[in-house]
């Protein structure tokens, strides 16, 4: 085989760990005396010696992609930047990619010889947390494919021409075109770079979810109950959670009443129904989150804590990770878990919501403890008393290594009591159980 090749087949080595070169140049020899092109031949390679093919998939759901997964998109702009690495400078190329489905960040940790407009499928990409954004990755374990001009795969322009429900707003978005209700809105005045602003804040919903907006701009004319239509709106990632950002980049306008694709006064009184659990645990994030559960675990932690003055911060022994020695101040807070059948899923209940759950307030928890001469009195009693009990939480979820938490806003015992469940769930049982 022709030396000119000799780089393809190190490439395909590097991506097949543990094959011998031998047996690659061999296959990809048999693929050119054949005629076949050269990209189709790499690929021929690389599907029969992968153990398994790394699964396709959207931009839409990288932030849940496996381990290795291949990615087909177009890329928009492309940078050469430098690092320093154990005493060497190595180069790395970033930019951004998109499919139909959205756009995202990359970093190639090798020189693809990617150009701004490029159709590329990725095979062995993975996925790396940025700044908490999902971000495409590849190197030297990866096959970059170049591929002819497709309609399907959208210019940047065409893409913020989409308009997107609330709902599939992610983590995986950079910037976004949508519309839907103000049903909040404040302005708060901020100091940035030494000079005083004043921001708008608030809340916009559509028919399928709600996320929080900070509006860096202006909105003459725009109150409470008003429908608008959005283009490019920047997405900050916090805790999993989307939140969109209006800029000098963003454009918007009014939506008159004739023009709105659905009901101001359904979505302004509207009040959050429960999900499941399930369907918490498929996002990064959610915002303004309801699920309906019983509590089958409260968790270390609970009861009577000590808290930084400074950072807020549970100390031990009245020391801060962050600060160390303090005079801690006194709180309580419930750590549970929520089953509803579909999912399980963490909740943080603060000072007041444990109060009203519990049935006791801090001082008389407080008491417990003087009592009992045991620091962890308050949570014995709390698992005496919480697990089993029947509750609607309410607020943000996140989710960690460690699972999906929510942290509760309010908290409340549903109306449906255990009768009424009981009887909706033997209605459902086939009639012959």
């Amino acid at each position: 085989m022709n030396d000119k090749y000799a780089p393809h087949i190190e490439e395909l080595a590097k991506a097949l760990d543990g094959i011998d070169h031998d047996d690659i140049k061999i296959e990809l020899d048999k693929l050119i005396r054949f005629r076949v092109p050269l990209e189709e031949a790499k690929r021929t390679v690389l599907k029969k010696f992968s153990s398994k093919e790394a699964p396709e998939i959207k931009i839409k759901d990288i932030s849940n992609a496996p381990k290795s997964f291949t990615l087909k998109g177009r890329i928009t702009s492309v940078e050469k930047r430098n690092f320093v690495l154990k005493g060497e400078t190595v180069d790395l190329y970033s930019g951004k990619i998109l499919d139909e489905t959205g756009v995202c960040l990359f970093t190639a940790w090798n020189d693809f010889c990617l150009n701004e407009g490029d159709i590329i499928r990725v095979h062995h990409a993975y996925m790396k947390l940025w700044n908490n954004r999902p971000e495409l990755n590849f190197g030297q374990r990866s096959i970059v494919e170049k591929l002819p001009e497709d309609p399907s795969i959208p210019r940047t322009e065409q893409l913020f021409t989409q308009t997107k429900k609330i709902i599939e707003i992610n983590s995986s978005d950079l910037l976004v075109s949508s519309q839907g209700i103000v049903t909040e809105m404040y302005h708060r005045d901020v100091t940035v770079k030494g000079k005083d602003t004043t921001i708008i804040e608030g809340v916009i919903a559509d028919e399928t979810g709600k996320l929080p907006f900070t509006s860096w701009v202006p909105m003459d004319g725009v109150d409470i109950g008003n429908a608008i239509s959005f283009k490019a709106a920047h997405v900050r990632i916090f805790r999993g959670i989307p939140s969109l950002n209006f800029t000098h980049e963003t454009s918007w306008e009014l939506l008159p009443d004739n023009k709105c694709p659905f009901s101001k006064n359904k979505i302004m009184t509207h009040e959050p129904t429960s999900i499941p659990i399930a369907s918490v645990l498929e996002k990064d994030g959610l915002f303004d989150a309801v699920v309906t559960g019983n509590i089958i675990s409260v968790r270390p932690g609970s009861g009577l804590i000590e808290r930084c003055p400074v950072c807020n911060r549970v100390v031990q022994n009245n020391v801060c990770r962050a600060h160390g020695t303090v005079e801690g101040v006194k709180d309580m807070r419930v750590k549970a878990i929520l089953d509803d059948g579909t999912g399980a899923v963490y909740i943080m209940l603060n000072r007041e919501l444990s109060e009203t759950i519990y049935g006791r307030s801090m001082d008389e928890a407080e008491n417990i403890i003087k009592l009992s001469l045991s620091k962890d009195a308050v949570y014995e009693s709390m698992k005496r008393s919480l697990i089993g009990t029947y509750l609607t939480v309410r607020g943000n979820s996140s989710k960690s290594e460690f699972g999906t938490t929510i942290v509760a806003r309010s908290v409340w015992v549903p109306e449906d009591d255990l009768l009424s469940r009981l009887e909706s769930l033997l209605l459902k049982l086939p009639e012959d159980v």
